[in-house]
């Protein structure tokens, strides 16, 4: 408990984490500060080419495995798996219809790409290694909670079509592209090719992962300012309470696999975390009727700062001390 405390007291002062709160209070406090759409559009993509790229030379350099291919294979089953156990919940603990619990459910299933970028921040800043391939293992967990979800709408309501265009939109997701194309040039190239563009894609990182954080508090902190008394207790105990079911799922998997450390940490912060860029744009496609103020509000405004504040600190406690790190 002590080294929890520790570590969760280390990365609230971080500068991630405090650029994080300096948005969130912005927003709260209604003050005017913005960041252009186009800069956050930016950022977003050069910290996906980034992590794509470097976990793409980390595998080149360390080879493929059975472990890869187990991991990928969690992934997949996570995804699928968890948006069930997050539909059952939020209709025990909430009044949310079976279309807007299948919703909420999908994000649950999916990942958040920032917190996983967060949490191999963390790590990094501990001196704890992981797998490259952890970012192939998080582009293999965006889709396939989306799918769940549909099919958890369609038991209700068995009439409702399919939409034909849901899995080239979820496939061809500009996020999952970027993730996935620039794994495989990282791949490419490998080691040469990562010490080239170091420059750019290596020094900078913290300094724009911290703007970007910042922006990511503004829009958190003006969906919980706009949807004050939309979102109950029971589903702000759920928001906090599904991370932590996930994360024992992905805590156990990874223990299953013979990940390292790092690669435990990391697979129960990709099974805690709840997407809130690849799962609304499906949702807006597949489950127009949804309500996004109540899928997003959670997934942003309360799951993402559980995460960043205490979830990954807690998970990399964990991970490092029953993987023997």
């Amino acid at each position: 408990m002590a080294d929890i405390l520790t570590l969760a007291g280390d990365n609230l002062l971080s500068p991630i984490i405090l650029s994080f709160a300096l948005g969130l209070f912005a927003a709260l406090a209604r003050s005017d500060l913005t960041v252009p759409e186009a800069v956050a559009k930016g950022m977003s993509i050069y910290l996906l080419f980034a992590i794509g790229f470097k976990g793409g030379a980390a595998v080149a350099e360390n080879g493929i495995d059975a472990t890869l291919l187990l991991s990928l294979g969690a992934g997949v089953l996570l995804s699928f798996v968890l948006p069930f156990i997050a539909f059952a919940l939020l209709r025990a603990m909430t009044g949310l219809s079976r279309i807007d619990a299948a919703a909420v459910a999908a994000h649950y299933g999916s990942i958040s790409i920032v917190t996983f970028v967060a949490g191999t921040s963390v790590l990094e800043s501990q001196g704890i290694g992981s797998e490259g391939y952890m970012v192939a293992v998080a582009a293999v967990m965006e889709a396939p909670a989306i799918l769940s979800a549909l099919w958890l709408v369609a038991k209700g309501r068995p009439e409702a079509p399919a939409d034909d265009g849901l899995i080239r939109e979820i496939l061809l997701n500009g996020s999952i592209v970027l993730l996935v194309g620039s794994f495989f040039i990282g791949f490419a190239t490998g080691a040469e090719g990562l010490e080239k563009i170091s420059s750019f894609i290596v020094s900078p990182f913290q300094g724009v992962l911290c703007l970007f954080l910042l922006d990511m508090g503004l829009v958190a902190g003006r969906g919980l300012r706009n949807t004050r008394g939309a979102i109950g207790m029971g589903s702000v105990a759920f928001a906090i309470l599904m991370p932590l079911i996930g994360s024992v799922a992905g805590l156990m998997l990874g223990l299953a696999i013979g990940l390292s450390p790092g690669g435990v940490a990391l697979m129960m912060v990709l099974s805690a975390s709840a997407s809130y860029i690849a799962v609304p744009a499906a949702m807006r496609v597949a489950l127009p009727e949804a309500n996004p103020s109540v899928y997003l509000t959670l997934s942003l405004g309360v799951t993402f700062p559980f995460n960043l504040t205490l979830g990954i600190p807690i998970y990399v406690a964990i991970a490092t001390t029953l993987a023997g790190g």
